[in-house]
């Protein structure tokens, strides 16, 4: 039988989750291996350097460059407020003093006797990741980050914007194709995590985001809508540093109903607290917008490997390009000729059986496996 590795989708209960919690630059772990966090808890910290400001003291005071520690009145290393005099020449018989005031709160980095000038830096920006899923630690990574271990409900998403969030999951719907109504949102659902079933429109989002719900999820919305929110096409970018609303898309763009797969997994954890987080890598597959719901202590748990990422006959799939972009089906044959497309480029396909029961034959490169328990 053929098989081949493909992108996968996770919709899945009471699976093993494993997360890296990394710092951008090397810094300070503030955690033990085995140790019980939250997921608020700060597991690591460190600070990105300030911006740097440069001044030219020899030519401020009309002095030599070798001249410049006579008349500054600071060390290297020294902090120093805005307007604070840092240099000042003694002027003629006592008189007509010229001086130099820092521009900026920061710190004294470099007095240099060869330029005359001095460098000052911004305060360091301080910088805390925390665990963003509750768990174990597992693992430490020297001075970089940790790895925590986990088991919940983990579900992935199709298209996100806006980065991590935590709060209560609040279903605002009966079904995975009901409709909500802009009526419904108000500021109750603040700091809330709202599910939305199949689609929602831009000013739905809007007033979402003016009431401080922290994270939407719902089944569809219209390409035009994520550009909008966006404030730029959605191209192949990386999504998730936006500073706004964070909004998952289970399903894709359009009117479409999200799983009810999906849709039951999210209702049967209604008023716990979910971490989600939006960032996208799109086309490359790399990232994907995500869900997570801590399970119980007490529930046994569903460990999946890459192995499972192995499509063959059998294997739940969508098709993730055009024109069956979205449709779901399920694997029927996996041929081990090449076919030749509508392009002319000769490819690996697959037989597909959609739930409408029509067949069709999609390149396996369009096809990621449903993982699903």
């Amino acid at each position: 039988m053929s098989k081949s590795y493909t992108p996968g989708l996770k919709v899945l209960k009471n699976t093993k989750v494993k997360k890296e919690r990394l710092l951008p630059l090397k810094g300070k772990v503030h955690v033990e291996v085995k140790d019980v966090v939250d997921s608020d808890k700060v597991v690591a910290s460190t600070e990105i350097p300030g911006n740097v400001h440069m001044i030219n003291l020899s030519n401020e005071l009309n002095i030599d460059p070798k001249q410049v520690h006579e008349y500054v009145l600071i060390n290297e290393n020294d902090f120093v407020s805005k307007n604070q005099t840092i240099a000042q020449n003694n002027g003629l018989f006592g008189f007509f003093k010229s001086e130099v005031k820092s521009p900026i709160d920061g710190q004294i980095m470099n007095i240099s006797k060869v330029t005359g000038q001095i460098v000052i830096s911004e305060k360091p920006l301080p910088i805390n990741v925390d665990a963003y899923i509750p768990g174990v630690v597992e693992e430490i990574y020297n001075k970089e980050g940790v790895l925590i271990n986990t088991i919940g409900t983990f579900i992935q998403g199709i298209i996100g914007i806006g980065g991590e969030k935590k709060g209560e999951i609040k279903c605002l719907v009966n079904s995975e194709s009901e409709k909500i109504n802009e009526s419904i949102i108000n500021e109750n659902l603040k700091g809330k995590i709202i599910i939305c079933g199949s689609y929602i429109d831009h000013k739905i989002y809007l007033k979402a985001k003016e009431m401080k719900v922290s994270g939407i999820v719902c089944g569809g919305v219209d390409y035009n809508t994520i550009s909008k929110i966006l404030g730029y096409s959605l191209g192949v970018a990386i999504t998730g540093t936006e500073n706004t609303t964070t909004l998952i898309l289970t399903e894709g763009f359009g009117e479409v109903n999200m799983a009810k797969k999906t849709f039951d997994l999210l209702k049967e954890n209604q008023n716990k607290i979910a971490s989600i987080n939006g960032a996208t890598q799109i086309r490359a597959g790399v990232l994907r917008p995500e869900i997570f719901i801590e399970s119980e202590k007490n529930e046994s748990s569903i460990d999946f490997k890459e192995k499972d990422l192995v499509i063959s006959e059998g294997s739940n799939v969508r098709v993730i390009r055009e024109p069956f972009f979205g449709r779901l089906g399920v694997i029927t044959k996996l041929p081990y000729e090449l076919v030749e497309m509508k392009s002319e480029t000769k490819v690996r396909v697959a037989e597909v059986k959609f739930k409408d029961g029509s067949i069709e034959i999609i390149p396996r490169a369009n096809l990621e496996v449903i993982l699903s328990n």
